[in-house]
């Protein structure tokens, strides 16, 4: 696991106090270390705190540490991958209502799949920048259970949201 050496100690019982104004905490997972780190500094310019887990195997491990407000996840990932991590996350009474985005070059099925687990919103690899941090912005200031990103209600949101268009159909249809 990584942790924003400027921005978070680890470990602390009072993680959440540690970036006094941050908007959010945003678990990333995702085995390559390239995109974490992208994901990483996109989200800290925008004030939020990031962690980071190559997996999904060590994001069930740091979670309930970790405490975050939405947990971000690659499909395809070894040891245990971003669906079934949704899944187990979803099945946990602890994690059951937190967001869940889907950051990953996913297929018709893995978008059904996803949906199928609880997933919130699903952004498509490659991806603008400025399409994730309104993504992750959206699931934490509350907007992203159980409302797809782009959809009727989200201020700024075009047409489609600039989200993958089976991932958004599929969305509204789990809405």
């Amino acid at each position: 696991m990584e942790v924003g050496k400027t921005r978070t100690r680890w470990p602390g019982a009072t993680y959440s106090r540690v970036v006094p104004g941050a908007s959010g905490r945003v678990l990333v997972v995702d085995d390559n270390k390239v995109i974490r780190q992208l994901i990483r500094v996109n989200l800290e310019l925008e004030g939020l705190e990031v962690v980071t887990a190559a997996d999904g195997a060590e994001c069930l491990d740091v979670v309930h540490q970790v405490r975050p407000d939405v947990i971000t996840l690659d499909v395809v990932m070894p040891r245990l991958d971003g669906l079934t991590t949704a899944a187990r996350l979803r099945a946990d009474p602890r994690t059951r209502d937190l967001p869940l985005a889907i950051v990953s070059a996913c297929s018709r099925g893995e978008v059904e799949a996803g949906v199928d687990a609880g997933v919130d919103a699903f952004l498509s690899k490659p991806f603008e920048p400025s399409e994730l941090v309104r993504v992750v912005l959206q699931l934490v200031h509350g907007r992203g259970r159980g409302q797809q990103p782009g959809s009727a209600g989200d201020e700024g949101a075009g047409p489609g949201g600039g989200a993958d268009g089976d991932a958004e159909r599929a969305g509204r249809r789990r809405s």
